[in-house]
C-alpha cells in the first residue's frame, strides 16, 4: 500500500530497527538526518528512539506520559470523545509544523496519491467482465470490526442481478476455511478470490474492479482511497462508528442504524449492524451507481 503513495519516498521497516543493539538503532535513525518525527501511532520505544537520536522536531499527542519526556511538541487529542474523523485527528499533529487548517473529509481524497498501484496480472484480470459491475464483497474482519453477518452477504447476492453485476468473495486463506460453506452455497453467483492473491495483487485487483462491500476493514478504506464505489457497514457504538472510521472517498458512502448499540457490547456478535438489511446495501449501490453513471 506504501509503495503506491507517490508522495512516500521511502519505507523504514520499525520490525526490523528493532533487532538492531541500541547503539545501531542511534546511529541508524541520525544516519537519516531527519528533522520531523510526527508519532501518529504511539509506540514508547520508537518515542525513545526519537529523543536519543536527537531528531529536532519530535511531535506526538499529550495524552501518553512518556511523551512528556520524549516529545518536545505535544498535541492534546482526546481521541475517545472527540467528533472528529480519524484522519481529521491525525491530521491535527501538523500544527507545530504550521498546518492548522481544518480539513473536511471532503478535502481528503486529494492527498492520497495512490498513483503507482502495480499492474494487475493477467490471470486475474482475466477474471473481471467489462460489461458488468465488478463488486467485492469482503464478509470477514478478522476481528477489527463488527461483521454484518454471512446470512446478510447471502441475501445481497440474491437480490443483486447477475446481468449487472459480476460479484466476487475477498478474504484470507484463513477467512476461506471460515467462509467454506457460505461459499459452496452461493458458488454459482460468485468468483472465490479468497486467499488466491498476496497483498499487492489484492490492491491491484480492488482498483480495477468497481466497488466494494464490507465491514470497517482495511478492503474497505483501500477501495475508498483509491476512488472505487465503497460501502462500509457499522455499528453505532463508539469508539467504533462510522463518525469515527467511515471510509472517506470520491466514492465512499455507508450504512448504520440510527439506535443506542450499547447491548452489544458484550457479545461478538452485534444485532445493530446485522439489522441492516441487504435491500438498503442494495439502494445504497444503486443510488452510487446512479449519481456517478457507472
Amino acid at each position: 500500500l506504501i509503495k503506491t503513495c507517490e508522495y512516500v519516498d521511502e519505507f523504514l521497516n520499525w520490525d526490523e530497527i528493532s533487532k538492531l543493539q541500541d547503539n545501531d538503532q542511534v546511529n541508524y535513525i541520525k544516519s537519516l538526518n531527519c528533522d520531523t518525527i510526527i508519532h501518529v501511532f504511539p509506540n514508547k520505544n520508537i518515542s525513545r528512539l526519537a529523543w536519543k537520536s536527537n531528531i529536532q522536531c519530535r511531535i506526538g499527542t499529550s495524552h501518553r506520559l512518556y511523551n512528556i519526556f520524549y516529545c518536545n511538541y505535544r498535541i492534546g487529542l482526546s481521541r475517545k470523545t472527540s467528533d472528529l474523523h480519524e484522519v481529521q485527528l491525525n491530521l491535527k499533529l501538523f500544527t507545530p509544523l504550521g498546518i492548522t487548517y481544518n480539513y473536511s473529509l471532503d478535502d481528503i481524497p486529494k492527498f492520497y496519491g495512490l498513483k503507482k498501484v502495480s499492474l494487475l496480472p493477467s490471470k486475474y484480470g482475466n477474471l473481471l467482465d467489462k460489461s458488468k459491475f465488478n463488486l467485492i464483497l469482503h464478509p470477514k474482519s478478522k476481528g477489527s470490526a463488527r461483521e454484518w453477518g454471512l446470512d446478510n452477504f447471502s441475501k445481497l447476492i440474491t437480490l443483486l442481478p447477475s446481468d449487472k453485476y459480476k460479484i466476487f468473495i475477498s478474504g484470507t486463506n484463513d477467512d476461506k476455511q471460515l467462509l467454506l460453506p457460505f461459499l459452496e452455497t452461493n458458488k454459482d453467483k460468485i468468483t472465490d478470490i479468497t486467499g488466491l492473491m498476496n497483498l499487492d495483487e489484492f490492491l491491484s485487483f480492488i482498483a480495477s474492479a468497481d466497488g466494494l462491500v464490507a465491514a470497517s476493514t482495511g478492503p474497505l478504506h483501500i477501495a475508498s482511497a483509491l476512488g472505487k464505489v465503497a460501502i462500509g457497514l457499522y455499528a453505532p457504538m463508539l469508539p467504533i462508528h462510522p463518525g469515527r472510521w467511515s471510509p472517506v472517498g470520491t466514492n465512499a458512502s455507508f450504512l448504520v442504524i440510527n439506535k443506542n448499540c450499547d447491548d452489544c457490547r458484550k457479545g461478538g456478535n452485534c444485532k445493530c449492524i446485522i439489522d441492516i438489511t441487504p435491500q438498503k446495501v442494495v439502494s445504497q449501490l444503486e443510488a452510487l451507481l446512479c449519481a456517478k453513471e457507472f
